[in-house]
């Protein structure tokens, strides 16, 4: 159990998976840069938190809660929550781009559903995913995998935070959308190699999505 002085953004745990490098920009040295897609993303994710709590027959749902857990030690704010009324509670992340290839987004729903389930005393089964870029909707069931694999990368992003190291920069495909791409510098980092070529890469390259946390 962590100290809720010693409490992380729950977030951060998508940025490390994201980036190492970019993690500890955020959560070490305290930075922010935006570029198109973290703006887009940030204007998106204001609509939602935006938007007032609203009721139906069976269905009740809630933008907006601060959520925490003592043991992820992570604090955070949910994008909705919905409660029904045969008692399933079920939270839902909006994303910017389209579905990964990993669990990434996975793992950030997961822990908000643990969240969840120790401030309101409750077992959550799954959770959804809505990706605007797509317009689609995709259940996340809360697997004991997936638990564990969430509960290791808060480990993780604790013992990362405590160290206070920010990694080298390694350049990989997704860097050309990332906010701290001229900060970072990662596709000359450590190597000599002349401008123009560096430029020609940076035109040809099709970016991943930077995750809009």
């Amino acid at each position: 159990m962590y100290r809720e002085e010693d409490y992380l953004l729950l977030s951060g745990l998508q940025h490390l998976r994201f980036c190492p490098r970019q993690c500890a920009f955020i959560h070490i040295e305290q930075l922010w840069t935006e570029n198109f897609f973290t703006a887009q993303g940030r204007m998106q994710h204001e609509k939602v938190h935006a938007g007032t709590g609203e009721s139906r027959r069976t269905l009740r749902t809630e933008r907006s809660l601060r959520i925490a857990s003592s043991e992820l030690g992570l604090i955070g704010q949910t994008d909705a929550v919905e409660f029904y009324k045969d008692g399933i509670d079920l939270p839902v992340e909006y994303k910017h781009g389209s579905p990964k290839p990993d669990t990434t987004d996975e793992v950030q729903l997961c822990a908000q559903a643990i969240c969840l389930e120790e401030m309101l005393h409750c077992s959550i089964r799954e959770g959804a995913l809505f990706y605007f870029k797509v317009k689609k909707r995709i259940p996340v069931l809360f697997t004991e995998e997936l638990r564990r694999e969430t509960v290791r990368l808060a480990e993780q992003f604790h013992q990362f935070v405590e160290a206070g190291v920010t990694p080298s920069a390694v350049y990989s495909k997704k860097c050309g959308s990332c906010s701290f791409v001229e900060t970072c510098f990662p596709d000359t980092a450590g190597r000599s190699k002349p401008v123009d070529s560096y430029i020609k890469r940076r035109l040809m390259q099709e970016p991943e999505t930077e995750e809009d946390g």
